[in-house]
């Protein structure tokens, strides 16, 4: 039997030199990627929010490196984050050894990142376009809606509070009628009947008032008078304050009041039950996200607008091209659009449907009317004229004023069509948006055109492709922080690591590596990944 021969241990064995970490990385390692990227980042406008006196901190470049390599590993935890940088030695490369606890972690993600990580990402994002990896004439615009932190059930809807605040101010109403009623008082001093301006501040002044009085009042007048001043101004105060923060939104979480809530795909009840959420807008080119929004709406399309805005603010410039599918397609969308000189290949919706035969041929729907436009009328399957009979406004939530024309039919009694053409008890009438007609026509030419085409195939791989990697791949599918603000960072820091990811995967490319150790003048790096780089470059060509 051979002799078994086991490898020297020598956990215990003191060495003459100390080893290097750096020696350890591999040339080509990711974390090469994110210290050259991050070295190559002005922060001197986070430098500047730091005051001085008091103890030492951490380095924000140091931070900045463990944050964004943290995430790019799908580690998401500042607990973890902090075991992190004392056992795995790319951590304790990153940060030079240094150890910041998990509270010093959340401090800086939470407080001193809130105000400039829009501003990292975007020089982030210019660094990728410099190195020829995105143009920024292009965007591939999409949605997704991200769980919030907050609890499930805890939801407040405006139809609710507005129906409790309104039997509440009737309550109130009865009990000052009441006690007025028996108070002997002036004319002038006399509390009125009504409220008129029924807030809790005005009902506060009134039961002060009331209360000096106190002393001629019985008890069961004293008891309204405690009661008004003990529960229902509480509450009515607590209706107020909830209408504030819904704003414009229909409902929003009590522990997360930024969240809204949403129908999600990722039902876990089944039922098609609504979950606090936020919307998440990305734009990607080449699957690199260069522009992100956080937004409380559940639709896209109000979205579009702000978002398009956003970009032009981060870039001080405008993509020439904008692509997005019909959720996106809105008569102030495409006009916003043609406004900026955006050459828009954005869908609307029944764009898809037009394309069958079942929609062609439908002789009833109004797209297929036969129209005079000399003479302004349109014809109905049975020859009748529907004649011009006047136009009306309608106002989107957005607050976009549409004005449709209308049409009606002289007589549909007796037609042997009517069942089929319309349910109207009347005549028929059909509204007609001539400028959304308009723009949907200049959209349906470009969209079938070759280069819509193309688009159209690359919508499909660019931000749907981005969503997948990051909620699925890098299990970051429900937010951790709480509020819009923290929410905002937590997912820029998501893209600023998908980026990073993104670009580490091209780290092979000697001129990408020779252009980011140029840039952070780090001649070593260069020298040491040389070799190795032209090694793989040569195993490609004879491949």
């Amino acid at each position: 039997m051979a002799k078994i021969v086991f490898k020297e241990l020598t956990s215990n064995q003191n060495v003459l030199f100390p080893v290097s970490l750096s020696e350890k990385i591999a040339p080509n390692h990711p974390v090469r990627v994110v210290n050259s990227v991050v070295d190559a980042l002005d922060i001197g406008c986070l430098l500047r929010a730091y005051k001085g006196g008091g103890t030492s901190s951490y380095h924000p470049r140091m931070m900045l490196k463990v944050l964004f390599y943290a995430y790019l590993n799908n580690i998401y935890s500042c607990r973890k984050i902090e075991k992190a940088l004392q056992e795995n030695i790319y951590f304790m490369w990153l940060s030079g050894n240094s150890t910041p606890d998990f509270r010093t972690i959340n401090d800086f993600r939470g407080k001193r990142l809130k105000e400039h990580i829009k501003s990292l990402f975007s020089a982030i994002v210019l660094l990728l376009q410099e190195s020829g990896y995105v143009s920024l004439d292009v965007q591939y615009i999409d949605g997704t809606k991200v769980e919030s932190a907050s609890n499930r059930y805890t939801f407040v809807w405006r139809g609710s509070v507005e129906k409790n605040k309104a039997k509440l101010e009737s309550k109130i109403q009865s009990i000052l009628s009441e006690v007025d009623k028996h108070i002997e008082q002036d004319k002038q001093e006399r509390t009125p009947d009504t409220l008129p301006d029924m807030d809790s501040c005005g009902l506060r002044e009134k039961v002060s008032a009331l209360n000096k009085r106190l002393s001629g009042m019985n008890k069961a007048e004293q008891k309204q008078i405690k009661k008004l001043q003990e529960e229902y101004l509480p509450r009515l105060a607590k209706y107020e304050s909830q209408l504030d923060k819904l704003e414009d939104r229909n409902s929003f979480s009590k522990t997360d009041e930024d969240a809204t809530f949403m129908r999600m795909k990722e039902d876990h009840m089944k039922n098609g039950q609504l979950k606090p959420a936020y919307n998440i807008q990305i734009a990607t080119e080449n699957q690199f996200i260069t522009n992100l929004g956080i937004y409380r709406r559940a639709g896209d399309t109000g979205t579009l607008i702000p978002f398009l805005k956003d970009f032009r603010e981060t870039y001080h410039r405008q993509s020439s091209i904008v692509v997005a599918d019909a959720g996106y397609g809105s008569e102030q969308n495409y006009e916003f659009m043609e406004n900026a000189g955006i050459e828009a290949f954005v869908k609307y919706n029944y764009f898809h449907k037009e394309q069958k035969r079942a929609w062609k041929k439908d002789a009833f729907a109004i797209q297929n009317l036969y129209y005079n436009r000399e003479r302004d009328y349109y014809v109905c399957p049975m020859g009748q004229h529907m004649e011009y009979t006047g136009q009306r406004k309608s106002k989107s939530d957005m607050g976009y004023v549409s004005v449709l024309k209308r049409y009606q039919a002289q007589n549909c009694e007796g037609c042997p069509l009517k069942s089929q053409c319309h349910k109207s008890k009347t005549n028929r009438i059909i509204e007609v948006n001539y400028n959304l007609n308009r723009y949907k026509q200049e959209a349906r030419e470009k969209l079938m055109s070759e280069e819509g085409i193309y688009h159209r195939g690359r919508r499909c791989i660019e931000p749907e492709a981005v969503f997948a990697q990051i909620k699925h791949n890098s299990a970051w599918n429900r937010f951790r922080l709480r509020g819009l603000e923290k929410v905002k960072t937590e997912f820029t820091l998501v893209a600023i690591a998908h980026n990073l990811r993104k670009l580490a995967k091209k780290v092979s490319s000697l001129l990408f590596f020779t252009y980011f150790c140029r840039i952070t003048s780090r001649r070593e790096t260069i020298e040491k990944t040389k070799d190795v780089l032209k090694i793989k470059m040569d195993n490609k060509r004879a491949a």
